[in-house]
């Protein structure tokens, strides 16, 4: 397809692609003289993984570059990729190790990943964002003097593993590595906001069937 047909399917007008080009978000096209150039479907597909991460996710240009660097490097093996692509994404501040409740924090999770089995995620404590998440989430919550058992942090972690396995029996659907990666990193961006409307709604939707409306 051309640069119209492809700025036509993808919604991104021509202004923005060749932008994109200049930055290196999009790989250039198939060149077939000197002022026209052929575009694929790979170039359709990335362009929307762009336009989510900058219009919906917010990310700065230098993030998404970075983001689809992880993305198009198969180097990597398919955790580390994944890993990588989606660790270049906004994360929390590193939690500060001196905070009486950051440690007991980190016992805490490390608790969690041995009574859920999570020995894979546990050699990933050092570089895993989400494990920093954890943590620093998990202080905050004992710090502020809430008491939320560890038996029911057990309980939501064992949930996010079934979700977890519904992402990734998703991600394996898409025939080529990029494409699976493509649509790992799509899936933080725009799913994560779902599944938070989607657990608000579940528990409208419960506690009218508890409570009622009155």
């Amino acid at each position: 397809m051309r640069l119209a047909e492809l700025s036509r399917r993808s919604g991104v007008s021509t202004a923005t692609i060749k932008y994109y080009l200049r930055e290196g978000l999009l790989s250039p096209g198939h060149q077939i003289n000197t002022t026209t150039a052929e575009y694929g479907d790979g170039h359709l597909r990335r362009l929307r993984l762009v336009r989510a991460m900058i219009q919906v996710g917010g990310l700065p240009v230098a993030t998404v570059r970075e983001v689809l660097r992880n993305v198009d490097d198969d180097s990597l093996g398919r955790t580390i990729r994944l890993g990588a692509a989606l660790w270049a994404l906004p994360q929390v501040p590193e939690p500060d190790e001196d905070d009486a409740f950051v440690r007991a924090a980190h016992r805490e999770a490390d608790e969690l990943l041995d009574r859920v089995g999570w020995s894979n995620a546990k050699e990933l404590t050092t570089i895993s964002p989400a494990y920093r998440s954890l943590v620093v989430a998990v202080a905050a919550f004992r710090r502020l003097g809430y008491e939320w058992g560890h038996e029911l942090l057990v309980s939501y972690a064992r949930l996010m593993h079934e979700v977890a396995k519904l992402d990734l029996d998703f991600v394996e659907t898409h025939p080529s590595e990029a494409e699976r990666v493509e649509t790992a990193v799509l899936g933080a961006v725009l799913t994560e906001p779902i599944l938070q409307a989607l657990r608000r709604l579940a528990q409208e939707e419960e506690s009218a069937r508890r409570y009622g409306f009155a």
